[in-house]
């Protein structure tokens, strides 16, 4: 389907080099009108316009089409050149010369590359001109199929723009449900947890502990998978992972319980950690749980299984340091470049349980913080993630 006039108005007007070829014609030919014309068999519509005659015509409007030139052209799809048209045999007695009063004329048609009939690039003057012995006519050809390129080109640059901003829009909604979905399931994961504590604190049933047990252990999993997917949701929103500041001097112990803890799930594995003295650190002390708490979990599920764990916490100068430490094959080269994106994992022989947001997650608490996560990987020292935030700027609030 044929764009409106309107579209191909507004696809001419965005070509750059329009305005340019136009004042080349006008140059070469002395001809002091020039234009670009969407021609159809139904209307001309001018696209385009160099008018130092005055004439007024002005792009958006129309003229009459059975008497431009142009609707031969298009019919014909041949080049009409006129030097002087009182004295052309050919068109001395055509009604179009008298009533838009000009002696010199050229129209050269434009297709698109389809084959399809786009219009012409034409020129008038009411002075008579050497056209016809002149070069003008392959250079205006020349330009009419540099126009048919570029306006391939920007209609197929608007098309991509239209489908990006639907694609954006989709992607955006297909997040807003994710979040959504996430938020209404808390609740009810917060009654199963919930419920299945009371059984084991105030019911307790040999019988059925290990089954209640392993209905708290999921539905506490299931939790953290809810809050992961949130977090991805607010950050892919353009929210950023939300963040409660305030002068944390309790710092050192909240990465201490989150080490306590990591060892407790995984005895056989050695972690080591170095953490403080902090003082008073103006964080969000649970997201940090929540990043340290990701880098462990990356650590022990690719790091090697007999290397030891490093955890180091310290403030030096005006920079707050957490870095995490583990020994084993090297992250390859090219997943560097990706591995703090949704859904991405270094690769390795153990799989890891959950959605693969805990680097993406890691990185989005840092930049909340006005930080920044980054990773150093090589045979010989391991693989380090560090996270580095200043202590004396205010953070990003979500």
């Amino acid at each position: 389907m044929r764009p409106s006039a309107a579209a191909d108005v507004a696809t001419i007007n965005r070509i750059s080099s329009v305005p340019a070829i136009l004042q080349v014609i006008v140059e070469m030919t002395g001809m002091r009108f020039a234009a670009v014309a969407r021609v159809s068999q139904q209307s001309w519509t001018a696209c385009a316009v160099l008018d130092n005659l005055g004439f007024g015509l002005k792009p958006g409007e129309e003229l009459d089409l059975v008497t431009t030139f142009c609707f031969e052209s298009m019919n014909s799809n041949l080049p009409i050149i006129i030097d002087k048209a009182s004295e052309d045999p050919q068109y001395k007695h055509h009604r179009t010369p008298k009533m838009y009063r000009f002696e010199s004329y050229i129209t050269i048609p434009v297709y698109r590359t389809d084959g399809g009939f786009f219009g012409t690039l034409c020129a008038l003057d009411p002075e008579p001109a050497n056209l016809k012995s002149s070069a003008i006519q392959a250079t205006m050809e020349s330009f009419s199929r540099l126009l048919s390129l570029q306006i391939e080109s920007e209609e197929n640059l608007q098309k991509a723009e239209v489908e990006l901003a639907q694609e954006r829009q989709n992607a955006e909604l297909r997040e807003q449900f994710i979040a959504v979905l996430g938020h209404d399931l808390r609740n009810p994961l917060f009654a199963m947890t919930t419920a299945a504590e009371r059984l084991l604190s105030k019911y307790p049933n040999p019988q059925t502990h290990d089954l209640v047990m392993h209905i708290k252990t999921c539905g506490v999993r299931a939790s953290q998978l809810v809050e992961d997917v949130l977090d991805f949701a607010r950050g892919r929103l353009g929210n950023g992972i939300p963040v409660m500041m305030r002068a944390c001097a309790d710092l050192e112990q909240v990465l201490e319980h989150v080490i306590s803890e990591v060892r407790h799930i995984h005895p056989k594995r050695q972690i080591e950690s170095v953490t403080g003295p902090l003082g008073a650190v103006f964080c969000d002390s649970s997201r940090l749980a929540q990043l340290l708490s990701n880098l462990l979990a990356n650590a022990i599920a690719h790091g090697s299984a007999t290397g030891p764990v490093h955890v180091v916490a310290l403030t030096k100068g005006k920079i707050f340091s957490l870095s995490v430490t583990n020994q084993g094959k090297p992250i390859a080269t090219e997943a560097l470049q990706n591995l703090f994106q949704p859904y991405s994992r270094p690769p390795s022989e153990t799989p890891q349980a959950g959605l693969g947001l805990g680097l993406y997650i890691a990185s989005q608490i840092a930049l909340s913080h006005n930080g920044s996560l980054s990773v150093l990987s090589d045979e010989q020292q391991g693989t380090t993630f560090t996270f580095t935030m200043p202590l004396s700027l205010s953070p990003i609030e979500a």
